[in-house]
Protein backbone atom coordinates (compact mmCIF):
# COMPACT_ATOMS: atom_id res chain seq x y z
CA UNK A 1 0.00 0.00 0.00
CA UNK A 2 1.69 3.21 -0.92
CA UNK A 3 1.72 6.40 1.51
CA UNK A 4 -0.90 8.67 -0.70
CA UNK A 5 -3.42 5.71 -0.08
CA UNK A 6 -2.95 5.28 3.63
CA UNK A 7 -3.58 8.99 4.26
CA UNK A 8 -6.10 8.42 1.65
CA UNK A 9 -7.86 6.40 3.92
CA UNK A 10 -6.79 7.63 7.12
CA UNK A 11 -9.13 11.17 6.05
CA UNK A 12 -11.96 8.86 4.88
CA UNK A 13 -11.68 7.56 8.56
CA UNK A 14 -12.17 10.69 10.27
CA UNK A 15 -14.72 12.00 8.13
CA UNK A 16 -18.52 10.79 9.37
CA UNK A 17 -19.76 10.19 5.78
CA UNK A 18 -17.31 8.60 4.74
CA UNK A 19 -16.68 4.90 5.23
CA UNK A 20 -13.33 2.96 5.91
CA UNK A 21 -12.37 1.01 2.71
CA UNK A 22 -12.30 -2.54 3.91
CA UNK A 23 -10.64 -5.89 2.15
CA UNK A 24 -12.30 -7.37 -0.73
CA UNK A 25 -12.55 -10.26 1.08
CA UNK A 26 -14.54 -9.00 4.32
CA UNK A 27 -16.48 -6.59 2.55
CA UNK A 28 -20.17 -7.51 1.68
CA UNK A 29 -23.01 -5.85 -0.44
CA UNK A 30 -24.66 -4.33 2.44
CA UNK A 31 -20.81 -2.27 3.53
CA UNK A 32 -21.51 -0.78 -0.08
CA UNK A 33 -24.35 1.70 -0.13
CA UNK A 34 -24.76 3.61 -3.97
CA UNK A 35 -24.91 6.67 -1.53
CA UNK A 36 -21.47 6.11 -0.02
CA UNK A 37 -19.74 5.23 -2.95
CA UNK A 38 -19.51 8.59 -4.76
CA UNK A 39 -17.88 10.55 -2.48
CA UNK A 40 -15.21 8.54 -1.75
CA UNK A 41 -13.16 9.69 -4.90
CA UNK A 42 -14.03 13.27 -4.36
CA UNK A 43 -12.19 13.30 -0.85
CA UNK A 44 -9.10 11.92 -1.72
CA UNK A 45 -7.57 14.83 -4.01
CA UNK A 46 -7.57 17.68 -1.21
CA UNK A 47 -6.49 15.41 1.37
CA UNK A 48 -3.22 15.30 -0.71
CA UNK A 49 -2.41 18.30 -0.71
CA UNK A 50 -3.33 19.01 3.02
CA UNK A 51 -1.53 15.89 4.72
CA UNK A 52 0.72 17.53 7.62
CA UNK A 53 4.21 16.06 8.36
CA UNK A 54 4.85 13.22 10.60
CA UNK A 55 5.04 14.26 14.44
CA UNK A 56 7.86 11.69 14.82
CA UNK A 57 9.93 13.86 12.74
CA UNK A 58 10.09 16.76 15.32
CA UNK A 59 12.38 14.97 17.77
CA UNK A 60 14.97 14.05 15.17
CA UNK A 61 15.35 17.70 14.36
CA UNK A 62 16.06 18.54 17.90
CA UNK A 63 18.81 16.00 18.25
CA UNK A 64 20.60 17.11 15.21
CA UNK A 65 20.32 20.73 16.46
CA UNK A 66 21.42 19.56 19.47
CA UNK A 67 24.70 17.68 18.17
CA UNK A 68 25.39 20.99 16.12
CA UNK A 69 25.25 23.04 18.81
CA UNK A 70 27.49 20.60 20.87
CA UNK A 71 30.13 20.13 18.53
CA UNK A 72 30.62 24.00 17.94
CA UNK A 73 30.80 24.60 22.00
CA UNK A 74 32.92 21.86 21.53
CA UNK A 75 35.54 23.23 19.05
CA UNK A 76 35.55 26.78 20.03
CA UNK A 77 36.27 25.37 23.99
CA UNK A 78 39.48 23.54 22.07
CA UNK A 79 40.10 26.41 20.05
CA UNK A 80 39.98 28.45 23.07
CA UNK A 81 42.46 26.33 25.24
CA UNK A 82 44.60 25.90 22.29
CA UNK A 83 44.73 29.93 21.80
CA UNK A 84 45.31 30.49 25.32
CA UNK A 85 47.96 27.49 26.15
CA UNK A 86 50.09 27.70 22.36
CA UNK A 87 48.59 30.45 19.72
CA UNK A 88 48.73 33.31 21.86
CA UNK A 89 52.84 32.84 22.14
CA UNK A 90 53.47 32.71 18.81
CA UNK A 91 54.02 35.63 16.22
CA UNK A 92 53.97 35.58 12.90
CA UNK A 93 54.19 37.88 9.51
CA UNK A 94 54.11 37.68 5.81
CA UNK A 95 56.16 40.56 5.36
CA UNK A 96 59.43 38.21 5.56
CA UNK A 97 61.82 37.45 2.66
CA UNK A 98 64.62 35.50 1.47
CA UNK A 99 67.95 37.86 1.56
CA UNK A 100 72.07 36.58 1.00
CA UNK A 101 74.89 39.13 0.48
CA UNK A 102 75.32 39.04 -3.06
CA UNK A 103 78.67 40.55 -4.09
CA UNK A 104 78.61 42.18 -7.14
CA UNK A 105 81.81 41.89 -9.08
CA UNK A 106 83.45 44.37 -11.08
CA UNK A 107 86.87 45.35 -13.08
CA UNK A 108 89.72 46.74 -10.41
CA UNK A 109 91.45 47.69 -13.86
CA UNK A 110 90.87 49.27 -17.30
CA UNK A 111 90.90 47.23 -20.76
CA UNK A 112 89.00 44.88 -23.11
CA UNK A 113 87.20 41.69 -21.75
CA UNK A 114 89.48 38.75 -23.50
CA UNK A 115 86.33 36.13 -22.11
CA UNK A 116 83.97 35.35 -20.05
CA UNK A 117 83.59 32.06 -19.29
CA UNK A 118 80.58 31.94 -17.33
CA UNK A 119 77.18 31.92 -17.55
CA UNK A 120 74.38 33.03 -15.41
CA UNK A 121 73.25 30.66 -12.96
CA UNK A 122 76.03 28.58 -13.27
CA UNK A 123 77.42 27.78 -9.97
CA UNK A 124 81.34 28.63 -9.25
CA UNK A 125 83.80 27.75 -6.22
CA UNK A 126 86.19 30.03 -4.72
CA UNK A 127 88.87 30.99 -7.16
CA UNK A 128 87.28 30.41 -10.72
CA UNK A 129 87.59 32.37 -13.20
CA UNK A 130 84.49 34.98 -14.18
CA UNK A 131 85.80 37.01 -16.53
CA UNK A 132 89.66 37.48 -18.09
CA UNK A 133 91.13 41.07 -20.00
CA UNK A 134 93.85 41.45 -22.21
CA UNK A 135 97.11 41.52 -19.95
CA UNK A 136 99.44 42.27 -22.21
CA UNK A 137 100.10 46.21 -20.83
CA UNK A 138 99.88 44.99 -17.77
CA UNK A 139 102.51 42.11 -18.15
CA UNK A 140 105.26 45.45 -20.00
CA UNK A 141 104.11 47.72 -17.16
CA UNK A 142 105.54 44.84 -14.36
CA UNK A 143 108.52 44.27 -16.50
CA UNK A 144 109.71 47.39 -16.63
CA UNK A 145 109.18 48.38 -13.05
CA UNK A 146 111.38 44.79 -12.40
CA UNK A 147 114.09 46.04 -14.39
CA UNK A 148 113.81 49.93 -12.83
CA UNK A 149 114.42 47.82 -9.35
CA UNK A 150 117.09 45.85 -10.76
CA UNK A 151 119.17 48.85 -11.81
CA UNK A 152 118.42 50.63 -8.52
CA UNK A 153 119.62 47.35 -6.72
CA UNK A 154 123.16 47.40 -8.66
CA UNK A 155 123.60 51.25 -7.82
CA UNK A 156 123.09 50.23 -4.29
CA UNK A 157 125.55 47.47 -4.59
CA UNK A 158 128.30 49.75 -5.91
CA UNK A 159 127.32 52.10 -3.20
CA UNK A 160 127.82 49.61 -1.03
CA UNK A 161 131.20 48.86 -2.57
CA UNK A 162 132.54 52.77 -2.49
CA UNK A 163 131.56 53.06 1.01
CA UNK A 164 134.09 49.85 1.69
CA UNK A 165 136.66 51.95 0.01
CA UNK A 166 136.30 55.31 1.53
CA UNK A 167 136.07 53.28 4.92
CA UNK A 168 139.84 51.58 3.93
CA UNK A 169 140.96 55.29 3.06
CA UNK A 170 139.79 56.53 6.42
CA UNK A 171 142.08 53.77 8.02
CA UNK A 172 145.09 54.75 5.21
CA UNK A 173 144.55 58.45 6.61
CA UNK A 174 144.95 57.54 10.42
CA UNK A 175 148.22 55.63 9.43
CA UNK A 176 149.48 57.82 7.58
CA UNK A 177 148.85 60.86 10.46
CA UNK A 178 150.79 58.28 12.77
CA UNK A 179 154.07 58.35 10.23
CA UNK A 180 153.72 62.44 10.23
CA UNK A 181 153.45 62.50 13.27
CA UNK A 182 156.75 60.33 13.57
CA UNK A 183 158.61 62.35 11.22
CA UNK A 184 157.49 65.32 13.22
CA UNK A 185 158.72 64.15 16.19
CA UNK A 186 161.89 63.17 14.65
CA UNK A 187 162.37 66.37 12.50
CA UNK A 188 161.84 68.73 15.93
CA UNK A 189 164.87 66.45 17.67
CA UNK A 190 167.21 66.97 14.50
CA UNK A 191 166.22 70.64 15.16
CA UNK A 192 166.92 70.67 19.04
CA UNK A 193 170.48 69.20 18.40
CA UNK A 194 171.39 71.63 15.26
CA UNK A 195 170.42 74.13 17.46
CA UNK A 196 172.39 73.36 20.80
CA UNK A 197 175.55 72.42 18.17
CA UNK A 198 175.34 75.62 16.03
CA UNK A 199 178.04 77.78 17.54
CA UNK A 200 180.86 75.11 17.78
CA UNK A 201 180.28 72.06 15.26
CA UNK A 202 177.30 73.02 12.75
CA UNK A 203 177.09 75.25 10.06
CA UNK A 204 173.99 77.61 9.07
CA UNK A 205 173.19 75.65 6.55
CA UNK A 206 172.59 73.12 8.36
CA UNK A 207 170.48 74.58 11.26
CA UNK A 208 168.40 75.57 8.44
CA UNK A 209 167.56 72.08 6.84
CA UNK A 210 166.46 71.07 10.35
CA UNK A 211 164.12 73.77 10.70
CA UNK A 212 162.98 73.09 7.78
CA UNK A 213 162.23 69.39 8.32
CA UNK A 214 160.68 70.19 11.58
CA UNK A 215 157.99 72.63 9.95
CA UNK A 216 157.09 70.56 7.02
CA UNK A 217 156.87 67.49 9.08
CA UNK A 218 154.53 69.52 11.39
CA UNK A 219 152.92 70.54 8.24
CA UNK A 220 152.33 66.80 7.17
CA UNK A 221 150.59 66.05 10.37
CA UNK A 222 148.02 68.53 9.98
CA UNK A 223 147.50 67.49 6.27
CA UNK A 224 147.28 63.74 7.37
CA UNK A 225 144.56 64.75 9.77
CA UNK A 226 142.82 67.02 7.17
CA UNK A 227 143.03 63.87 4.97
CA UNK A 228 141.10 61.76 7.49
CA UNK A 229 138.74 64.47 8.30
CA UNK A 230 137.72 64.29 4.76
CA UNK A 231 137.71 60.58 4.16
CA UNK A 232 135.62 60.20 7.10
CA UNK A 233 133.37 62.78 5.72
CA UNK A 234 133.24 60.79 2.08
CA UNK A 235 132.33 57.88 4.17
CA UNK A 236 128.90 59.73 5.77
CA UNK A 237 128.07 60.62 2.52
CA UNK A 238 128.05 57.62 0.66
CA UNK A 239 126.11 56.33 3.95
CA UNK A 240 123.29 58.73 3.07
CA UNK A 241 123.75 57.76 -0.49
CA UNK A 242 122.94 54.15 0.38
CA UNK A 243 119.98 54.62 2.41
CA UNK A 244 118.46 57.00 -0.43
CA UNK A 245 119.22 54.67 -2.88
CA UNK A 246 117.68 52.20 -0.43
CA UNK A 247 114.57 54.49 -0.14
CA UNK A 248 114.52 54.42 -3.99
CA UNK A 249 114.71 50.78 -4.34
CA UNK A 250 111.93 50.25 -1.65
CA UNK A 251 109.50 52.89 -4.07
CA UNK A 252 110.17 50.60 -6.91
CA UNK A 253 109.69 47.63 -5.05
CA UNK A 254 106.18 49.14 -4.38
CA UNK A 255 105.59 49.98 -7.89
CA UNK A 256 106.69 46.20 -8.74
CA UNK A 257 103.80 44.98 -6.39
CA UNK A 258 101.32 47.22 -7.66
CA UNK A 259 102.21 46.52 -11.46
CA UNK A 260 101.85 42.93 -10.56
CA UNK A 261 98.28 43.16 -8.66
CA UNK A 262 97.28 45.21 -11.66
CA UNK A 263 98.46 42.13 -13.57
CA UNK A 264 96.63 39.69 -11.29
CA UNK A 265 93.17 42.22 -11.49
CA UNK A 266 92.99 41.18 -15.21
CA UNK A 267 91.50 38.23 -14.11
CA UNK A 268 88.47 38.28 -11.86
CA UNK A 269 88.11 35.35 -10.09
CA UNK A 270 85.33 34.14 -7.80
CA UNK A 271 85.65 35.17 -3.67
CA UNK A 272 83.52 32.58 -2.18
CA UNK A 273 81.20 30.07 -3.96
CA UNK A 274 78.10 30.83 -5.26
CA UNK A 275 76.06 31.08 -7.87
CA UNK A 276 76.35 33.61 -10.67
CA UNK A 277 73.37 35.91 -11.78
CA UNK A 278 73.07 39.39 -13.47
CA UNK A 279 75.93 38.97 -15.88
CA UNK A 280 76.46 42.38 -17.83
CA UNK A 281 79.71 41.98 -20.08
CA UNK A 282 80.55 39.65 -22.66
CA UNK A 283 83.95 39.04 -24.12
CA UNK A 284 85.26 42.25 -26.27
CA UNK A 285 83.75 44.91 -24.15
CA UNK A 286 86.17 47.19 -22.97
CA UNK A 287 85.57 47.65 -19.06
CA UNK A 288 86.73 50.66 -16.90
CA UNK A 289 87.46 50.69 -13.43
CA UNK A 290 83.77 49.99 -11.59
CA UNK A 291 82.42 48.44 -14.32
CA UNK A 292 80.00 45.63 -13.28
CA UNK A 293 80.86 42.14 -14.82
CA UNK A 294 78.43 39.75 -12.57
CA UNK A 295 76.72 39.14 -9.29
CA UNK A 296 77.56 36.19 -7.21
CA UNK A 297 74.99 34.76 -4.74
CA UNK A 298 76.36 32.66 -1.83
CA UNK A 299 73.24 30.18 -1.80
CA UNK A 300 74.75 28.46 1.13
CA UNK A 301 74.68 31.54 3.55
CA UNK A 302 70.99 32.39 2.72
CA UNK A 303 68.91 33.99 5.86
CA UNK A 304 65.73 35.12 6.15
CA UNK A 305 64.69 38.72 6.88
CA UNK A 306 61.39 39.68 8.76
CA UNK A 307 59.97 42.62 9.43
CA UNK A 308 58.18 42.66 12.50
CA UNK A 309 55.43 44.49 14.19
CA UNK A 310 56.81 46.43 16.97
CA UNK A 311 53.74 45.29 18.98
CA UNK A 312 55.22 41.99 18.71
CA UNK A 313 58.50 41.99 20.02
CA UNK A 314 57.44 42.01 23.35
CA UNK A 315 58.51 38.40 23.95
CA UNK A 316 60.77 37.44 21.03
CA UNK A 317 64.74 37.16 21.42
CA UNK A 318 67.28 35.82 19.85
CA UNK A 319 67.68 32.12 19.77
CA UNK A 320 63.91 31.04 19.90
CA UNK A 321 62.70 28.66 17.19
CA UNK A 322 60.86 30.19 14.13
CA UNK A 323 58.42 28.35 11.46
CA UNK A 324 59.19 28.99 7.83
CA UNK A 325 57.13 28.26 5.27
CA UNK A 326 58.14 29.21 1.53
CA UNK A 327 55.59 30.43 -0.85
CA UNK A 328 57.61 28.70 -3.50
CA UNK A 329 57.31 25.08 -2.04
CA UNK A 330 53.70 24.75 -0.31
CA UNK A 331 53.74 22.09 2.26
CA UNK A 332 56.92 22.15 3.38
CA UNK A 333 58.17 23.92 6.61
CA UNK A 334 61.27 24.93 7.73
CA UNK A 335 62.56 24.90 10.78
CA UNK A 336 65.11 28.10 11.66
CA UNK A 337 65.99 30.43 14.69
CA UNK A 338 65.71 33.93 15.32
CA UNK A 339 69.35 35.18 14.75
CA UNK A 340 69.54 39.22 15.79
CA UNK A 341 66.59 41.80 15.85
CA UNK A 342 67.61 45.22 13.85
CA UNK A 343 68.91 48.05 15.94
CA UNK A 344 66.75 50.31 14.54
CA UNK A 345 63.75 50.16 12.57
CA UNK A 346 63.75 50.05 8.84
CA UNK A 347 62.61 53.86 8.57
CA UNK A 348 65.52 54.84 11.02
CA UNK A 349 68.10 53.52 8.02
CA UNK A 350 65.96 55.07 5.32
CA UNK A 351 67.70 57.41 3.02
CA UNK A 352 65.11 59.96 4.28
CA UNK A 353 63.98 59.37 8.14
CA UNK A 354 61.03 60.97 9.81
CA UNK A 355 60.74 63.59 11.54
CA UNK A 356 58.14 63.48 13.51
CA UNK A 357 59.10 66.63 15.85
CA UNK A 358 57.68 68.96 13.13
CA UNK A 359 54.06 69.33 11.10
CA UNK A 360 51.36 67.30 11.96
CA UNK A 361 51.76 63.71 13.68
CA UNK A 362 50.41 60.71 12.64
CA UNK A 363 51.21 57.80 14.85
CA UNK A 364 52.01 54.40 12.30
CA UNK A 365 53.26 51.78 13.72
CA UNK A 366 56.57 50.72 12.92
CA UNK A 367 58.32 47.52 11.77
CA UNK A 368 61.70 46.10 12.94
CA UNK A 369 63.88 43.82 10.79
CA UNK A 370 64.52 40.36 11.91
CA UNK A 371 67.16 38.24 11.21
CA UNK A 372 66.38 34.63 10.82
CA UNK A 373 68.98 31.83 10.61
CA UNK A 374 68.09 28.85 8.51
CA UNK A 375 70.29 25.68 8.86
CA UNK A 376 73.02 24.74 6.81
CA UNK A 377 71.93 21.59 5.32
CA UNK A 378 68.79 23.32 3.75
CA UNK A 379 70.62 25.94 2.74
CA UNK A 380 72.92 23.82 0.92
CA UNK A 381 70.39 22.23 -1.16
CA UNK A 382 70.11 25.66 -3.05
CA UNK A 383 65.96 25.93 -2.82
CA UNK A 384 66.07 29.24 -1.25
CA UNK A 385 66.71 31.91 -3.41
CA UNK A 386 67.10 35.80 -2.08
CA UNK A 387 64.01 37.68 -2.57
CA UNK A 388 61.47 34.17 -2.53
CA UNK A 389 58.63 35.39 0.05
CA UNK A 390 58.32 33.49 3.02
CA UNK A 391 55.40 33.42 6.06
CA UNK A 392 57.32 32.94 9.57
CA UNK A 393 56.03 32.16 12.84
CA UNK A 394 57.83 32.47 16.15
CA UNK A 395 57.38 30.80 18.88
CA UNK A 396 58.29 32.87 21.99
CA UNK A 397 57.49 30.88 25.06
CA UNK A 398 61.57 29.44 25.70
CA UNK A 399 63.77 32.38 26.39
CA UNK A 400 61.87 35.09 26.52
CA UNK A 401 63.83 36.72 29.27
CA UNK A 402 67.01 35.18 29.16
CA UNK A 403 68.81 37.75 27.22
CA UNK A 404 67.05 40.54 29.23
CA UNK A 405 68.92 38.96 32.41
CA UNK A 406 72.27 37.97 30.68
CA UNK A 407 72.16 42.41 29.97
CA UNK A 408 71.55 43.39 33.39
CA UNK A 409 74.05 41.03 34.76
CA UNK A 410 76.84 42.07 32.55
CA UNK A 411 75.89 46.20 34.07
CA UNK A 412 76.44 45.18 37.06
Amino acid sequence: MSLREASSRHEDADRPDVAPDLPDEGRTDRDVTPALMPAAPLATTPAIAETPAPKRRRPLRKLLLLGVLAAALTGGGYEGWQWWSVGRFFVSTDDAYVQADIAVLAAKVSGYLEAAPVVNGQSVRKGDVIARLDDGDYRLALQAAQDKLATQESTIQRIGRQTEAAQAQVAQNAAQIDAARADSVRAGADYGRATQMQADFVAKSRLDQAKADRDRTEAAVKGAEAALIAAKANVDVLKAQMREAESLAAELRTAVDRARRDLDFAVIRAPFDGVVGNKAVEAGAYVAPGSRIAALVPLRSVRIDANFKETQLARMRPGQHVSIAVDAYPGREIAGEVEALSPASGSVFSLLPPDNATGNFTKIVQRLPVRIHVPAEVAAEGLLRPGLSVVVRVDTREGADAPLLRTAAKRD
